[in-house]
């Protein structure tokens, strides 16, 4: 059973709107693009709230100010594919991200995911990082994710996913209860084939125009 504690579905009206356009069959690869990126900023977004600042001090074209600049440093990690569609907009929000990489491939006959790339920034106990992925179905992939940045010493750990099954998040939540999901949907179930329903299809495939 899904424990709502730690998962944040995240509700607005631009996500509405654009998760409806990337469920539509009919939407060309430029379309589902332009809208993963709005859905992801929004995300994102929602996954950086809790970001520590310090101050800083300025001066405004009429005064001094004592403002806040960020002070987490933030490492996003994206699990390839599909993970890398939602780089563009972290580093919109986020220009000085570190980018770490894990590439998990699934059996399409088991849905088993192995590991065929891993590249990982070093890691500090106090920095946050976001690991990305726009679906999480068996949630295979980013339990073995997850298992990586642990591994490599990350301590604060947000996963930022557009649509999760039940299933997914079951299994995630089971081995990693610690770790909050920022999603945009959780859908109804995984059919016979390991693929979420509802769903949007191949995420990977309709972003990257490789279906």
């Amino acid at each position: 059973m899904v424990n709502s504690n730690n998962v944040i579905v995240v509700s607005h009206p631009l996500i509405e709107h654009s998760m409806t356009i990337l469920r539509d069959k009919r939407t060309k690869a430029d379309e589902f693009r332009r809208h993963a990126d709005i859905v992801a900023k929004l995300l994102l977004i929602e996954a950086a709230k809790d970001l520590t600042t310090a101050k800083l001090k300025i001066d405004t074209p009429l005064a001094p100010l004592d403002g806040q600049t960020l002070k987490s440093r933030v490492i996003v990690v994206p699990i390839l594919r599909a993970g890398i569609s939602m780089l563009s907009a972290a580093y919109e929000l986020l220009p000085s991200i570190a980018v770490g990489f894990v590439g998990l491939v699934r059996d399409e006959k088991t849905a088993i995911a192995d590991k065929y790339y891993e590249k990982i920034p070093k890691i500090n106990p106090d920095d946050a990082v976001f690991v990305v992925d726009p679906m999480l179905a068996t949630g295979g992939s980013m339990d073995e994710a997850l298992n990586i940045v642990k591994a490599a010493g990350a301590k604060k750990i947000v996963v930022v996913t557009i649509v999760c099954a039940p299933e997914g998040l079951e299994r995630v939540q089971k081995n990693h209860s610690e770790v909050p999901i920022i999603t945009a949907a959780v859908d109804e179930k995984l059919d016979a084939n390991a693929y979420i329903v509802p769903g949007l299809g191949d995420f990977g495939d309709r972003y990257f125009a490789t279906e």
